[in-house]
């Protein structure tokens, strides 16, 4: 397995459906191509480029790689000519192109810096092993004089003989190296990477891009575009086959789904080292196809259809008892879209009773949750019309459809609240009474006493008279759903029994008289419920 990697690191000889993407191309397969393996393109300037070839040294004793019985990888440049085609093929000079592979390379903006991945080379010019006798691909970091010359390399600092770590690619102000990985940590085989560039030239810990690129295969060759588009090969997401070419965009706090290029980019066999400049709508890729002239070939394309990369949201959280907190696995939590179709559903995990929906930007949807036992949860949810936020956090807590207060055995809904002097029914209180009537039509023999309150405000008969009010509209307005009249008393009780101190002759905030009234609605029926100790 290590081997095939190393192999995989540099360049591929190597052998599943996707779903349909936008984005599409014209390709074509270039003259400099030849029998043998010529792949990974990187830009330096408005017309030279860089890539990957076999070396064609000429040395008394040829090195010959064991694994495809070709020379060595080294670095080459070349010119882009009128027709797109790439010439005048020389090797890199300076302190580059040593006896093994050196491949793959990303460019600083102002071309004075180069990253490129290489065989791993002590101080003595020798190749280090692992502790297995491996011999791991590094990442290296160049400095360009003005002859072009390659001089004055270093290895990186979190390279380490016993794990790979190599193909680089910068992001768009050379802030981020991004690059490919099978050290501890990973998902797969092997990772896509980044690390960030401080401003004195050391670098942060490596962290891995994670789940929605990472798989448990192999994730590799990484190009980040200048509108932060992440292109990337992978065999671990659905392909066409073998590595497939894929794009995400990296926002600040997410990354969306990534999306098949879909042929002629992507063939039956290894698609990889995408490349694009973004104002021309053009780049380079390679492939080892079956109508390829070699083992790996540069292949030109041209951008016909631009790319449209999906605005997706994610909606989580847990499921939650809304008083004690505890955590409710096995709930069912469904989404509706604005037209009332669901649109999703799902149980909350059995583990940590989450939940996860990822869901499209700039719309409107409301979150369900049902449980036994539980009064059935409702709450609108508005997705943002910008990727680059953090997953919309919507915890559902739940309320049980009785609670006991005292002796008496209540349907466990929010307080009925009434504006001051009116009884009329608000749309927050119809909230409410939706919930006394689905306990009620959940359970037939149920019977229900509405008891209702006023504020110390007026005279005693006043409030005793409007309160009977207040609790006949309540139950006039379950009784207008369907439930049956014989199933409901009312009865007002006036100003007594506050919640708090706003009793006659005490001042109080709008709020503290509110909380007055109010409308309670007590079970009278003969039903089993658990009395929570």
């Amino acid at each position: 397995m290590k081997r095939i990697f190393t192999i995989a690191l540099l360049f591929l000889f190597v052998y599943a459906y996707p779903q349909t993407t936008p984005g599409k191309h014209s390709i074509k397969n270039l003259n400099v191509n030849t029998e043998t393996a010529e792949f990974s393109v990187a830009l330096y300037g408005d017309d030279q480029l860089v890539f990957a070839a076999p070396s064609d040294k000429v040395t008394i004793i040829r090195n010959i790689w064991r694994e495809n019985r070709q020379p060595y990888l080294d670095i080459y440049r070349g010119q882009i000519d009128s027709t797109g085609q790439i010439t005048g093929k020389t090797p890199v000079q300076g302190d580059v192109n040593r006896k093994y592979h050196e491949a793959v390379v990303t460019f600083t903006k102002d071309l004075k810096t180069v990253y490129y991945s290489a065989n791993n080379y002590g101080d003595d010019n020798k190749p280090l092993r692992s502790s297995k006798g491996f011999d791991n691909i590094q990442l290296y970091k160049a400095s360009i004089n003005d002859a072009g010359e390659w001089v004055d390399v270093v290895k990186l600092p979190f390279n380490s003989d016993e794990f790979q770590t190599g193909q680089p690619a910068l992001n768009q102000d050379d802030t981020k190296l991004y690059f490919v990985s099978d050290r501890p940590g990973g998902y797969g085989k092997t990772d896509i990477w980044e690390v960030v560039i401080n401003k004195d030239g050391t670098y942060g810990e490596p962290m891995n891009l994670g789940p929605v690129i990472n798989t448990e295969e192999r994730e590799m060759f990484p190009f980040l575009a200048d509108d932060n588009i992440l292109y990337f090969s992978s065999d671990g997401h659905p392909g066409y086959g073998n590595l497939d070419i894929f794009a995400s965009k990296l926002f600040d706090h997410t990354i969306s789904k990534p999306l098949n290029l879909e042929p002629p980019v992507n063939s039956p066999k290894d698609d990889f080292a995408y490349l694009i400049e973004d104002t021309k709508h053009k780049g380079f890729f390679s492939s080892n196809r079956e109508e390829g002239k070699g083992d790996d070939d540069i292949y030109s394309f041209k951008e016909d259809e631009e790319l449209f990369i999906e605005c997706l949201q994610t909606i989580n959280g847990v499921v939650r008892d809304k008083d004690s907190l505890t955590l409710l696995p096995g709930t069912i939590v469904e989404l509706y879209d604005d037209q009332g179709n669901q649109v999703m559903i799902t149980a909350a995990d059995e583990d940590d009773a989450s939940f996860s929906f990822d869901v499209p930007c700039n719309t409107q949807y409301k979150l369900i949750a049902n449980r036994e036992g539980y009064l059935r949860f409702s709450e609108p949810v508005k997705t943002a019309n910008d990727l680059d936020l953090p997953a919309i956090e919507n915890n559902i807590d739940m309320s049980t459809e009785f609670k006991w207060v005292g002796d008496d055995l209540l349907v466990n809904i929010n307080t009925i609240y009434f504006d001051f002097d009116k009884y009329n029914i608000r749309p927050d209180a119809a909230t409410e009474l939706d919930k006394v009537i689905e306990v009620m039509q959940k359970y037939p023999e149920l019977k229900i006493h509405a008891t209702s309150y006023t504020d110390s405000r007026g005279s005693t008969r006043y409030n005793k008279r409007l309160s009977e009010k207040r609790a006949k509209s309540s139950v006039e307005y379950i009784i207008s759903k369907g439930i049956d009249p014989g199933r409901l008393t009312s009865e007002g009780l006036g100003e007594s029994d506050p919640v708090n101190g706003c009793v006659d002759g005490v001042e109080c905030t709008e709020e503290q008289y509110q909380e007055n009234r109010r409308t309670n609605f007590k079970v009278v029926a003969d039903i089993q419920v658990k009395r929570e100790e």
